[in-house]
Protein backbone atom coordinates (compact mmCIF):
# COMPACT_ATOMS: atom_id res chain seq x y z
CA UNK A 1 0.00 0.00 0.00
CA UNK A 2 1.65 3.18 -1.08
CA UNK A 3 2.12 6.24 1.54
CA UNK A 4 -0.67 8.70 1.76
CA UNK A 5 0.47 12.33 0.29
CA UNK A 6 -1.81 14.02 2.39
CA UNK A 7 -2.46 12.81 5.74
CA UNK A 8 -5.41 14.60 7.77
CA UNK A 9 -5.54 14.76 11.48
CA UNK A 10 -8.08 12.34 12.11
CA UNK A 11 -4.96 10.02 10.42
CA UNK A 12 -2.47 11.52 12.13
CA UNK A 13 -4.41 10.34 15.72
CA UNK A 14 -5.02 7.55 15.06
CA UNK A 15 -0.71 7.11 14.59
CA UNK A 16 -0.30 8.83 17.51
CA UNK A 17 -2.34 6.62 19.67
CA UNK A 18 -0.84 3.73 18.08
CA UNK A 19 2.53 5.32 18.93
CA UNK A 20 0.99 5.96 22.57
CA UNK A 21 0.32 2.14 22.83
CA UNK A 22 3.99 1.26 21.82
CA UNK A 23 5.46 4.01 24.16
CA UNK A 24 3.23 2.76 27.70
CA UNK A 25 4.12 -0.81 26.80
CA UNK A 26 7.80 0.15 26.47
CA UNK A 27 9.54 -1.40 23.42
CA UNK A 28 11.20 0.55 20.75
CA UNK A 29 10.28 0.52 17.46
CA UNK A 30 12.80 -2.09 16.62
CA UNK A 31 11.55 -4.54 19.74
CA UNK A 32 7.96 -3.68 18.33
CA UNK A 33 8.85 -4.82 15.52
CA UNK A 34 10.31 -7.99 16.09
CA UNK A 35 8.16 -8.68 18.70
CA UNK A 36 4.60 -8.21 15.53
CA UNK A 37 6.55 -9.50 12.90
CA UNK A 38 5.95 -5.89 10.76
CA UNK A 39 8.74 -4.25 9.59
CA UNK A 40 9.87 -1.13 11.09
CA UNK A 41 9.33 1.10 8.63
CA UNK A 42 5.76 -0.11 8.42
CA UNK A 43 5.23 0.25 12.24
CA UNK A 44 7.07 4.17 11.98
CA UNK A 45 4.33 5.01 8.84
CA UNK A 46 1.70 3.54 10.70
CA UNK A 47 2.84 5.94 13.83
CA UNK A 48 2.69 8.66 11.43
CA UNK A 49 -0.47 8.30 9.47
CA UNK A 50 1.04 7.58 6.45
CA UNK A 51 -0.26 3.74 5.54
CA UNK A 52 -3.73 2.47 6.86
CA UNK A 53 -4.24 -0.26 9.71
CA UNK A 54 -6.41 -2.88 9.42
CA UNK A 55 -8.91 -3.97 12.54
CA UNK A 56 -7.00 -7.17 12.36
CA UNK A 57 -3.68 -5.26 12.85
CA UNK A 58 -4.90 -2.96 15.48
CA UNK A 59 -6.19 -5.67 17.73
CA UNK A 60 -2.78 -7.61 16.98
CA UNK A 61 -0.52 -4.30 18.24
CA UNK A 62 -3.05 -3.69 21.19
CA UNK A 63 -2.57 -7.01 22.36
CA UNK A 64 0.87 -7.31 21.89
CA UNK A 65 1.11 -3.68 23.76
CA UNK A 66 -0.96 -5.55 26.31
CA UNK A 67 -3.65 -2.96 25.71
CA UNK A 68 -6.50 -4.27 28.40
CA UNK A 69 -8.50 -1.39 27.59
CA UNK A 70 -11.57 -3.10 25.26
CA UNK A 71 -13.16 0.70 24.78
CA UNK A 72 -10.11 2.12 23.32
CA UNK A 73 -9.10 -0.60 21.21
CA UNK A 74 -12.69 -0.43 19.87
CA UNK A 75 -12.59 2.99 19.16
CA UNK A 76 -9.53 2.89 17.73
CA UNK A 77 -10.73 -0.03 15.23
CA UNK A 78 -13.36 2.11 14.29
CA UNK A 79 -10.89 5.12 13.42
CA UNK A 80 -9.41 2.54 11.36
CA UNK A 81 -11.58 0.97 9.17
CA UNK A 82 -13.78 4.06 8.35
CA UNK A 83 -14.44 4.51 5.07
CA UNK A 84 -16.39 7.47 4.72
CA UNK A 85 -15.65 10.28 2.47
CA UNK A 86 -16.45 13.61 4.37
CA UNK A 87 -18.35 16.20 2.88
CA UNK A 88 -15.29 18.60 3.73
CA UNK A 89 -12.95 16.87 0.98
CA UNK A 90 -15.34 18.92 -1.81
CA UNK A 91 -13.42 21.69 -0.41
CA UNK A 92 -10.07 20.59 -1.06
CA UNK A 93 -8.83 23.03 -3.73
CA UNK A 94 -10.70 25.76 -2.26
CA UNK A 95 -10.10 26.75 1.53
CA UNK A 96 -7.12 25.74 3.69
CA UNK A 97 -6.21 22.56 4.85
CA UNK A 98 -7.16 23.64 8.49
CA UNK A 99 -10.49 24.13 7.62
CA UNK A 100 -11.33 20.85 6.66
CA UNK A 101 -9.55 19.43 9.97
CA UNK A 102 -11.53 21.44 11.85
CA UNK A 103 -14.60 20.23 9.96
CA UNK A 104 -13.44 16.51 10.65
CA UNK A 105 -12.50 17.07 14.01
CA UNK A 106 -16.52 18.55 14.87
CA UNK A 107 -17.90 15.86 12.58
CA UNK A 108 -16.53 12.59 14.60
CA UNK A 109 -16.99 14.53 17.93
CA UNK A 110 -19.34 13.28 20.16
CA UNK A 111 -20.05 16.38 21.97
CA UNK A 112 -18.09 20.06 21.27
CA UNK A 113 -17.40 22.58 23.79
CA UNK A 114 -15.74 25.80 23.47
CA UNK A 115 -14.79 29.24 24.81
CA UNK A 116 -14.24 32.53 22.28
CA UNK A 117 -13.21 36.00 23.44
CA UNK A 118 -12.79 38.09 20.28
CA UNK A 119 -14.97 36.48 17.51
CA UNK A 120 -18.60 34.44 17.95
CA UNK A 121 -18.11 30.98 16.73
CA UNK A 122 -18.07 30.16 14.16
CA UNK A 123 -20.53 27.84 14.11
CA UNK A 124 -22.74 30.36 15.73
CA UNK A 125 -22.31 32.73 12.95
CA UNK A 126 -24.65 34.35 10.57
CA UNK A 127 -23.95 34.84 7.04
CA UNK A 128 -23.04 38.75 7.05
CA UNK A 129 -20.64 37.98 9.98
CA UNK A 130 -18.43 35.79 8.12
CA UNK A 131 -18.20 38.22 5.50
CA UNK A 132 -17.40 40.78 7.74
CA UNK A 133 -14.93 38.53 9.42
CA UNK A 134 -12.95 37.56 6.06
CA UNK A 135 -13.16 40.91 4.51
CA UNK A 136 -10.58 42.02 7.17
CA UNK A 137 -8.18 39.14 6.51
CA UNK A 138 -4.62 39.70 6.26
CA UNK A 139 -3.37 39.22 3.83
CA UNK A 140 -6.70 39.85 1.78
CA UNK A 141 -8.46 37.24 0.17
CA UNK A 142 -10.35 37.43 -3.27
CA UNK A 143 -13.95 37.44 -3.45
CA UNK A 144 -13.53 33.99 -4.95
CA UNK A 145 -11.39 33.14 -1.79
CA UNK A 146 -14.15 35.05 0.73
CA UNK A 147 -17.02 32.74 -0.56
CA UNK A 148 -15.64 29.50 -0.48
CA UNK A 149 -14.83 29.93 2.81
CA UNK A 150 -18.41 31.50 3.58
CA UNK A 151 -20.02 28.35 1.81
CA UNK A 152 -17.61 26.20 3.63
CA UNK A 153 -18.73 27.72 7.84
CA UNK A 154 -22.11 27.92 6.86
CA UNK A 155 -21.94 23.96 5.61
CA UNK A 156 -19.81 23.14 9.00
CA UNK A 157 -22.55 24.76 10.76
CA UNK A 158 -25.07 21.71 9.85
CA UNK A 159 -23.97 19.64 12.44
CA UNK A 160 -25.52 21.89 14.91
CA UNK A 161 -28.75 19.85 15.66
CA UNK A 162 -26.54 16.37 15.11
CA UNK A 163 -23.71 17.12 19.04
CA UNK A 164 -24.43 18.14 21.58
CA UNK A 165 -23.03 22.07 21.27
CA UNK A 166 -22.12 24.06 24.50
CA UNK A 167 -20.45 27.48 24.11
CA UNK A 168 -19.40 29.88 26.41
CA UNK A 169 -18.77 33.50 24.75
CA UNK A 170 -16.94 36.46 26.30
CA UNK A 171 -18.83 39.80 26.15
CA UNK A 172 -16.36 41.24 24.31
CA UNK A 173 -16.80 38.66 21.90
CA UNK A 174 -20.64 39.92 21.59
CA UNK A 175 -19.65 43.80 21.03
CA UNK A 176 -17.10 43.56 18.45
CA UNK A 177 -19.01 44.53 15.53
CA UNK A 178 -17.33 42.35 12.19
CA UNK A 179 -19.52 44.69 10.44
CA UNK A 180 -21.87 47.10 11.20
CA UNK A 181 -24.91 47.74 13.81
CA UNK A 182 -27.03 46.18 11.57
CA UNK A 183 -24.83 42.73 11.43
CA UNK A 184 -24.05 43.42 15.02
CA UNK A 185 -27.69 42.97 15.68
CA UNK A 186 -28.93 39.95 13.63
CA UNK A 187 -25.76 38.05 15.19
CA UNK A 188 -26.78 38.50 18.63
CA UNK A 189 -30.92 37.39 17.52
CA UNK A 190 -29.30 34.46 15.54
CA UNK A 191 -27.32 33.56 18.60
CA UNK A 192 -30.81 33.87 20.70
CA UNK A 193 -32.15 31.96 18.43
CA UNK A 194 -29.69 29.12 17.75
CA UNK A 195 -29.53 28.92 22.01
CA UNK A 196 -33.20 27.39 21.72
CA UNK A 197 -32.14 24.42 19.79
CA UNK A 198 -32.52 21.38 22.41
CA UNK A 199 -28.42 20.36 21.89
CA UNK A 200 -27.41 23.90 21.70
CA UNK A 201 -26.36 26.04 25.31
CA UNK A 202 -24.89 29.23 24.49
CA UNK A 203 -23.38 30.99 27.92
CA UNK A 204 -22.02 34.01 28.30
CA UNK A 205 -18.86 36.15 30.66
CA UNK A 206 -19.50 39.46 31.16
CA UNK A 207 -16.79 41.91 31.79
CA UNK A 208 -18.40 42.86 35.32
CA UNK A 209 -17.79 39.07 36.67
CA UNK A 210 -14.85 38.90 39.33
CA UNK A 211 -11.74 37.45 39.54
CA UNK A 212 -12.16 36.29 35.86
CA UNK A 213 -8.73 35.59 34.06
CA UNK A 214 -10.11 32.78 31.45
CA UNK A 215 -7.81 31.58 28.60
CA UNK A 216 -6.01 33.91 26.25
CA UNK A 217 -7.14 32.09 23.05
CA UNK A 218 -9.55 31.14 21.83
CA UNK A 219 -10.40 26.81 22.22
CA UNK A 220 -12.61 23.63 21.28
CA UNK A 221 -12.70 21.06 23.34
CA UNK A 222 -14.01 17.76 21.76
CA UNK A 223 -14.73 14.51 22.79
CA UNK A 224 -14.25 11.54 21.40
CA UNK A 225 -16.02 7.67 22.18
CA UNK A 226 -13.58 7.63 24.84
CA UNK A 227 -11.98 10.06 26.89
CA UNK A 228 -8.81 9.15 25.59
CA UNK A 229 -9.88 10.16 22.14
CA UNK A 230 -10.65 13.49 23.37
CA UNK A 231 -8.76 16.44 21.15
CA UNK A 232 -8.40 20.07 22.42
CA UNK A 233 -7.98 22.60 19.04
CA UNK A 234 -6.45 26.69 20.83
CA UNK A 235 -6.03 28.91 18.04
CA UNK A 236 -2.62 29.97 17.56
CA UNK A 237 -1.31 32.96 15.45
CA UNK A 238 0.37 30.15 13.27
CA UNK A 239 -2.89 28.38 12.44
CA UNK A 240 -4.84 25.81 15.22
CA UNK A 241 -2.76 23.63 17.34
CA UNK A 242 -4.23 19.86 18.35
CA UNK A 243 -3.79 18.53 21.75
CA UNK A 244 -4.03 15.59 22.55
CA UNK A 245 -1.66 14.40 25.76
CA UNK A 246 -3.32 13.15 28.70
CA UNK A 247 -1.54 15.91 30.46
CA UNK A 248 -2.80 18.69 28.06
CA UNK A 249 -6.91 17.01 28.13
CA UNK A 250 -6.97 17.32 31.81
CA UNK A 251 -5.19 20.72 32.66
CA UNK A 252 -8.06 22.10 29.80
CA UNK A 253 -11.30 20.51 31.26
CA UNK A 254 -10.15 22.09 34.35
CA UNK A 255 -9.87 25.43 32.37
CA UNK A 256 -13.40 25.16 31.03
CA UNK A 257 -14.93 24.19 34.08
CA UNK A 258 -13.78 27.33 36.02
CA UNK A 259 -14.60 29.14 32.88
CA UNK A 260 -18.29 27.51 33.00
CA UNK A 261 -18.50 28.18 36.76
CA UNK A 262 -17.56 32.07 35.87
CA UNK A 263 -20.03 32.31 33.20
CA UNK A 264 -23.95 33.52 33.26
CA UNK A 265 -26.79 30.37 33.68
CA UNK A 266 -27.82 29.68 30.16
CA UNK A 267 -31.65 31.46 31.05
CA UNK A 268 -29.51 34.31 32.38
CA UNK A 269 -27.11 34.95 29.45
CA UNK A 270 -30.48 34.68 27.24
CA UNK A 271 -31.09 37.87 29.58
CA UNK A 272 -28.05 39.21 28.77
CA UNK A 273 -28.40 38.71 24.88
CA UNK A 274 -31.56 40.90 24.53
CA UNK A 275 -29.79 43.47 26.65
CA UNK A 276 -26.90 43.89 24.74
CA UNK A 277 -30.01 44.20 21.72
CA UNK A 278 -31.33 47.00 23.41
CA UNK A 279 -27.90 48.57 23.76
CA UNK A 280 -27.67 48.66 19.85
Amino acid sequence: MPARSIVSTRQARLGAELRKLRERAGPSIREASEGTGIAQTKISMMEAGRVGVSAERVRHLASQYACDDAALVEALVAMATERVRGWWEEYRETVPAGYMNVAELEYHATELRTFQTVHVPGLLQTEEQMRGIFASSVPLLSEEQRQARVRFRLRRQEILGEVVYEAVIHEAALRIRAADRKVARHQLLHILEQSERPQVTVRVVPFDVDGFAGISAPVVYASGPVPQLDTVLVDTKHGGAYLDAEAQLIRYRAMLRTIEEAALGAVESRDFLHHLLKQM
